[in-house]
């Protein structure tokens, strides 16, 4: 392993992917003007699964029913969810990525980490930013789409940094941000401390307990400070955290360990029937891109991040993986109850997570006989999920969608 000073990893996020994807599915229909991807149609009420950026100038997001939309953007055109074409994109980019990088690791289907160690002499003279603009040339050249591109000393700086590396109105932002050796602590200085990964509701609970709730906040105390307040381990985890120190590795043949889809509102959310309704829009999202990649998931994790920046979540275990969204949702709804008692506040964002991931256990019969619990998920719920998959991608998403999405 390299040190942390020399290690070379790069980011790469695929930009507005399922937007992009459906213009080249369908070029015609999809064409460039504001375009929403959906849930429904116009006249079938359903709601926007994602938004181009033009869209999204008018205030169009996510889990929005279409016909508010498209009152905020007349001109947009709604497509339904290309899913077969953005897992073969997914592979055509991953196989660009990999000839640049000996380590390419799938973070999930528009995510891949890259680590340039052992490099250097194959790219002598060429700035890691250089690296990064030819990476994203070829991209488009050979793909005809782009990517995004974050890099630093450790996969958090890269995670952090291609938020800002992203081309967005009204900034000056060209697709790559690269955070030299050395400046990690002034890079991280710029976020919140509920901004950074693994840094969780509970313990931004303490920090803020003690008033920090920026990077800035913790950066003046040295490790023995704040091992007083957190202990030894904690007190040093926290202090390379807010450094951009990581160490993990890029891990080649690493696919998505969990698959999460979340919402950022543009007004706080108090309603718990509009949060229930983006809910089961999440989860709606998230269930379909499991079973696109073949795998059934045990954990089921809900995030709120309340309006004050606090972020609270709950998860739940189940004994074997599921792949249906009744089940699913199931847990969900009883994870957002319990964080919501907690503390009702109006929610910035919400968000579900599926973990512990494994293959599709579609081959295991035994549910049919088993337990028939609200959570217990038999083969009749397994056949029901594949058979809507499969008329969604014939039809489209308006032929079938959860009757709690209507207006």
């Amino acid at each position: 392993m390299t040190s942390a000073a020399a290690r070379r990893i790069l980011l790469a996020d695929a930009d507005a992917f399922f937007v992009a994807v459906a213009r080249m599915v369908d070029p015609d229909g999809a064409g460039r003007a504001p375009l929403l991807i959906v849930g429904g149609t116009r006249e079938s009420r359903g709601v926007v699964c994602s938004a181009s950026y033009e869209a999204r100038q008018f205030g169009v997001r996510s889990a929005m029913p279409i016909a508010q939309a498209l009152r905020l953007c007349p001109r947009a055109t709604c497509v339904p969810v290309p899913r077969r074409a953005c897992g073969e994109k997914s592979r055509e980019i991953r196989a660009v990525l990999e000839r640049f990088a000996p380590l390419v690791e799938g973070a999930s289907v528009d995510e891949w980490y890259l680590d340039l160690g052992g490099t250097e002499q194959l790219y002598a003279g060429e700035t890691l930013a250089d690296t990064a603009h030819r990476i994203r040339v070829a991209v488009k050249s050979e793909t005809s789409l782009s990517v995004s591109i974050g890099g630093g000393t450790s996969k958090l700086v890269a995670k952090l940094a291609v938020e800002r590396a992203k081309p967005k109105p009204g900034t000056t932002a060209d697709g790559v941000h690269v955070v030299p050796s050395g400046a990690e602590s002034r890079f991280l200085e710029t976020f919140a401390l509920a901004e950074i990964p693994l840094i969780g509701p509970r313990f931004q609970e303490r920090l803020a307990a003690l008033g920090m709730r920026s990077v800035r906040d913790v950066l003046p105390y040295d490790i023995a400070t704040l091992g007083q307040w957190f202990g030894a381990r904690e007190a040093q985890w926290l202090y390379e955290r807010v450094r951009g120190i990581d160490d993990r590795e890029v891990e080649p043949h690493g696919d998505a360990k969990s698959i999460s889809r979340d919402e950022t509102f543009p007004t706080d959310l108090d309603d718990d029937l509009a949060l229930g309704r983006e809910l089961l829009a999440l989860v709606t999202r998230a269930a379909a891109d499991l079973r696109a990649d073949g795998l059934g998931a045990r954990t089921v994790t809900v995030r709120i991040r309340d309006r004050d920046f606090r972020t609270r979540q709950a998860s739940r275990t189940l004994d074997t993986a599921v792949i249906s969204d009744r089940v699913i949702l199931e847990v969900a709804r009883s994870l957002f109850a319990r964080v919501r008692a907690a503390r009702r506040v109006p929610a910035r964002l919400l968000g579900v997570a599926l973990s512990s991931l494994a293959a599709d256990p579609g081959a295991d019969q035994l549910a049919l006989f088993a337990s028939r619990g609200a959570e217990d998920e038999t083969e009749r719920d397994r056949q029901l999920a594949r058979t809507i998959d499969r008329v969604r991608e014939k039809f489209g998403d308006a032929s079938i969608r959860p009757a709690g999405l209507a207006d």
